[in-house]
């Protein structure tokens, strides 16, 4: 049902080498390359994720209680998203592990903009 998720960026350049890691670790790269927009996935592949700035030219923030969920092959993935992100600027909302006694595993990672995101596996 989704195609993509957008993010906001006041730095595209500083986002694209953020996501280019997140997207390279997942397997894909980037499939649309402007100069306010960038977009990574896989053309009639999963719902990709895209950073933007601002069509209105305002810059660009935070949605408070949004989240980006990525999901991840395994938890050995998640563990490596989580050290990509913050390795790339990013900053830990709280680390690969457990959640739950369901077999849900996810780490959480704000991107150098503020947006959040999670990388996960249902158990």
């Amino acid at each position: 049902m989704i195609g993509y998720v957008t993010v906001g960026t006041n730095d595209l350049a500083r986002a694209a080498r953020f996501y280019d890691a997140i997207a390279a670790e997942m397997g894909v790269g980037r499939m649309m390359d402007f100069e306010t927009f960038i977009a990574w996935g896989t053309p009639g592949g999963a719902a990709g994720i895209a950073a933007t700035k601002p069509f209105d030219g305002n810059p660009a923030s935070v949605g408070n209680g949004v989240m980006v969920a990525l999901e991840a092959k395994d938890a050995a993935q998640v563990d490596r998203l989580h050290a990509i992100a913050l390795a790339h600027g990013g900053s830990c909302e709280g680390p690969p592990g457990p959640r739950g006694d369901s077999g849900f595993y996810a780490g959480y990672f704000r991107d150098p903009d503020g947006n959040k995101l999670n990388a996960f596996i249902m158990g």
